[in-house]
């Protein structure tokens, strides 16, 4: 293989064992001694730089480290001058405007020859407008029908005063071993919310673990294995756990925070209900929700069915 034959530019530095494929290319190259090398953040700056001065044949980044890394170190754009392929995951995301600055350091190192791959599980009008103005007619293959979830996915809710939101939420934690429901991942908006309910929930004697982007990488990555393993059943996270998990213990998903966009929600309940399986994905919903439910419900064409619970029991 040549010095510098793939860099994959992905978009979210949170899961290295499970998010990114570096374990896939070492086995699939181990009879070719293949080299790969990680390069996200919250790692040794260092001995990311030393790993990449020895060329690996893969390198699997994301944009903001590599463009620290490139900026820092004058010998490290020459690593990428032979780069035959560049693949950008979640394309969706990564084409975003929060990404121009670091996509276009790394663009200026690689060779114009380069063969671009891109990959999203969501079409949108960003990928589109790239399509059309693309000067070389880029091949493009579509499975795409829209903002839709499985069938195997039972999508209910919960419309409640906000109040009692935790309440409920613990109640519904309680019923997961007489619903069947070996893990649940609880997604909400904010950090914040997510360390507050941390607090609540080990207060309550219940074992979670939380990740967020204020957390260090081996912090989410210990929050990661804890749960992937079995010892806590329960995942509190913001929206970086709503794409590439992919953890087939998951049964149910929990939206504690309805999130402000379609794709967002569709993101979320596809960590349950993966390659077959089924799965429950429930909402709770408060008089400040009632348009984004809509507008979710609308996308995915799909409506919400009422997750029954007994008021008395539960409050």
């Amino acid at each position: 293989m040549a010095e510098q034959d793939v860099l994959i530019d992905e978009n979210f530095p949170y899961f290295l064992e499970n998010r990114l494929p570096s374990p896939q290319f070492k086995a699939l190259g181990s009879c070719l001694s293949l080299r790969c090398a990680v390069i996200v953040g919250g790692m040794d700056m260092i001995n990311q730089a030393q790993t990449l001065m020895q060329r690996p044949h893969v390198v699997i980044a994301t944009p903001c480290r590599i463009k620290v890394l490139i900026e820092q170190n004058p010998d490290i754009p020459a690593v990428f001058s032979k780069t035959k392929f560049l693949v950008l995951d979640e394309a969706d995301r990564v084409l975003d405007v929060g990404f121009e600055d670091e996509l276009r350091v790394v663009f200026n190192c690689l060779p114009k020859n380069r063969q671009t791959l891109l990959f999203s599980a969501t079409m949108t009008d960003n990928l589109q407008s790239l399509l059309e103005v693309s000067a070389n007619k880029a091949y493009f293959y579509e499975a795409y029908e829209g903002f839709q979830t499985v069938d195997t996915l039972k999508q209910q809710y919960l419309f409640i005063p906000k109040t009692v939101k935790d309440v409920y939420l613990v109640h519904i934690l309680s019923q997961m071993e007489d619903m069947g429901i070996r893990s649940a991942i609880i997604f909400v908006s904010k950090c914040r919310t997510c360390h507050l309910l941390g607090l609540l929930m080990e207060e309550l004697d219940h074992d979670v673990a939380e990740l967020h982007s204020h957390k260090s990488q081996s912090l989410r990555l210990s929050a990661l294995h804890k749960f992937k393993s079995g010892k806590v059943s329960v995942l509190l996270a913001t929206d970086v756990a709503s794409r590439g998990l992919d953890i087939p213990t998951v049964d149910l998903v929990i939206n504690y925070d309805i999130p402000r966009y379609p794709r967002d929600y569709v993101h979320r309940v596809g960590r349950t209900a993966r390659a077959g399986r089924g799965g429950l994905a429930i909402s709770l919903i408060t008089q400040n929700d009632v348009e984004l439910i809509h507008d979710i419900e609308n996308e995915t064409g799909k409506k919400l069915e009422e997750f029954k619970c007994k008021e008395n029991e539960v409050l």
